[in-house]
């Protein structure tokens, strides 16, 4: 019994992460993810590593257990993949209030994002 096996979303030389409900805005991590996007997974690890955004390591963490995921998953060359997407999503914003002058407010809002990295084979047309 049971519901049946659902199709899977991804091609056979493709492997994905998700990190949901980061603390920043999609703007600024698209900003990191653009800077990955196209590169090899190497490549993409090291530019990580030594970036001086904040939000990198987070970035990197997500890479890593996207090539963990194509490794241990679905068998794939570790040396061969290729970034083929990162995009980010938009979430939910907590919405603080900070006073004003004359008794009037101000409102802050602290936004956070999802990130989704899909990495491929290079074999195939990347």
């Amino acid at each position: 019994m049971g519901k049946p096996k659902r199709e899977r979303a991804l091609k056979e030389t493709e492997a994905r992460a998700i990190t949901r409900m980061i603390r920043v805005s999609p703007r600024k991590l698209n900003l990191v993810a653009a800077l990955i996007r196209g590169k090899k997974a190497s490549t993409a690890l090291a530019d990580l590593t030594f970036s001086e955004k904040r939000i990198a390591r987070d970035v990197k963490k997500t890479l890593e257990s996207a090539i963990a995921n194509a490794e241990n998953n679905h068998d794939l060359d570790v040396d061969a993949l290729v970034v083929a997407e990162a995009f980010v999503g938009k979430a939910l914003v907590m919405k603080r209030w900070s006073p004003r002058a004359r008794g009037r407010v101000g409102r802050i809002e602290k936004p956070f994002s999802h990130l989704t990295i899909v990495v491929r084979e290079a074999g195939e047309a990347a």
